[in-house]
Parts: structure tokens; C-alpha cells; sequence
């Protein structure tokens, strides 16, 4: 099993230093408050992310499909039945 070290500054007073899997922090971040997994959703994806030009032309060319082509997209309700038997 894989454990990822995480320390922990609270407060700025007390430091923690603790392992935990995968499935143990996601369980953490399960309790936290509403607000406080907003701040963490924020820290995360703070950092600026580029994204490669082969993905963006890629979702360039789907959305010109589907604006050429409405009638080929399902409805999601429709599709995630669809999928789903």
C-alpha cells in the first residue's frame, strides 16, 4: 500500500507530520467543513495549469462537431441510462 506524507501546519503553531494512504486523506477531507473544502479546492488548483495544444484542438474540433451536428449529441439524462444497461 502506498502512503503519502502530509504535514500539517495548524494555526501556525503545532506541525504534524503524518502518513496516510490515498483513501485516509480523502477520508479527512471528507469532514471538513463545507468552507474549509472550498479553501482546499482553491490551494489546489491555485497553481496555473496548461493545458496542451493537442487537448485544446481536440475539444475545438468536438464543439464544431456538435454545432454542425446538434442532432448527434444525447440528452445526459437519456445517455447515463443508456450506459448504465
Amino acid at each position: 500500500m502506498q502512503y503519502t506524507k502530509i504535514d500539517f501546519y495548524i494555526m501556525n503553531t503545532i506541525q504534524l507530520n503524518i502518513d496516510l494512504n490515498f483513501q485516509q486523506l480523502v477520508d479527512i477531507v471528507k469532514k471538513l467543513s463545507p468552507s474549509e473544502k472550498l479553501k482546499l479546492n482553491e490551494s489546489l488548483w491555485a497553481e496555473n495549469m496548461e493545458i496542451p495544444i493537442e487537448q485544446q484542438e481536440l475539444v475545438l474540433a468536438r464543439i464544431k462537431k456538435s454545432k454542425e451536428n446538434p442532432e448527434r449529441l444525447l440528452d445526459w439524462d437519456f445517455a447515463v441510462k443508456t450506459i448504465k444497461h
